[in-house]
C-alpha cells in the first residue's frame, strides 16, 4: 500500500468520524440536497418531526399494605406517576425497600395466573406461623419465638 493511499484512507476515516458520534449530522447531510426539491422547504410551517429528547421522572410512593399473595399494582403505579402516560417508549425501574416483598411481571389475561404464582411462592417459601422456619423476624414477631427488639 502506498503512502498516498494510506493518507487517503486516513483522511476518509477522519471525515466519517463525526458521523459516528453525531448520527443526526449524517441524516441532515443526506437530507440537505433533497430540500432543494421540496416546495415547502421555505415555509416556516414545514411538517418536521420534533427533535428527539430524552427525559426521566423519579418519584417515591407507597403501596398499600396487603397480606401474602400476588397483586396487581399497575393502576397504583400509573396514579402515583402520572407522567408515565406521556412516554411512548421507556424503561420503568421499581425499587422495593422492603425485605419481604418482591416484584414479578406476569401476563394478566387469565386472573388465575396470580393465584398460580401465589401457590408456587407458598411452596417455595411457606408461611411461618410457628416462627421456626426463618431467622428474619424483626417485622412480625410470632409466638413462641421471642421478639429480638421487644416488639410483639
Amino acid at each position: 500500500m502506498s503512502i498516498r493511499s494510506s493518507n487517503y484512507i486516513t483522511f476518509t476515516l477522519l471525515l466519517l468520524l463525526p458521523f459516528a458520534f453525531f448520527p443526526s449530522l449524517f441524516v441532515n447531510t443526506v437530507r440537505l440536497p433533497l430540500r432543494f426539491f421540496d416546495s415547502d422547504a421555505s415555509s416556516p410551517h414545514t411538517a418536521t418531526s420534533p427533535p428527539a429528547t430524552m427525559s426521566w421522572v423519579q418519584k417515591s410512593f407507597t403501596l398499600p399494605t396487603k397480606s401474602r399473595g400476588s397483586y396487581l399494582i399497575t393502576d397504583h403505579v400509573t396514579q402515583s406517576v402520572p407522567e408515565i402516560k406521556t412516554f411512548k417508549v421507556g424503561l420503568l425501574n421499581l425499587f422495593v425497600q422492603h425485605t419481604s416483598c418482591a416484584l414479578s411481571m406476569n401476563e394478566n389475561w387469565d386472573e388465575e395466573v396470580r393465584e398460580d404464582m401465589s401457590d408456587a411462592l407458598d411452596r417455595i417459601a411457606p408461611e411461618d406461623k410457628k416462627g421456626n422456619l426463618y431467622r428474619h423476624s424483626a417485622e412480625v414477631c410470632l409466638a413462641p419465638r421471642p421478639c429480638p427488639s421487644g416488639k410483639s
